[in-house]
């Protein structure tokens, strides 16, 4: 399982995603709006299902919040 965490601090907009969704490498998770104002997509580059939400909309949140956990899957897919 892969922790995924914040990229700033901010706070949780929207999450784009519910537990048990199959997710795809750079699909949009989550939307954090940080202290400037400016909103920050949350995407990794990974593949996988998602096995726990560790957030909550209007959540603040630092580098150090794991937003959610996703078991990677290992297929290679094909992408440009």
């Amino acid at each position: 399982m892969q922790p995924i965490y914040s990229p700033c601090y901010g706070k949780v907009e929207n999450i784009l995603v519910n537990k048990s969704s199959y997710i795809y490498a750079w699909e949009k998770l989550f939307l954090i709006r940080d202290k400037n104002g400016s909103v920050n997509e949350i995407r990794v580059g990974m593949s996988g299902v998602i096995t726990s939400l560790e957030v909550k909309e209007n959540q603040d949140v630092t580098p150090n919040t794991v937003l959610v956990k996703i078991q990677e899957d290992l297929f290679a897919t094909g992408s440009d």
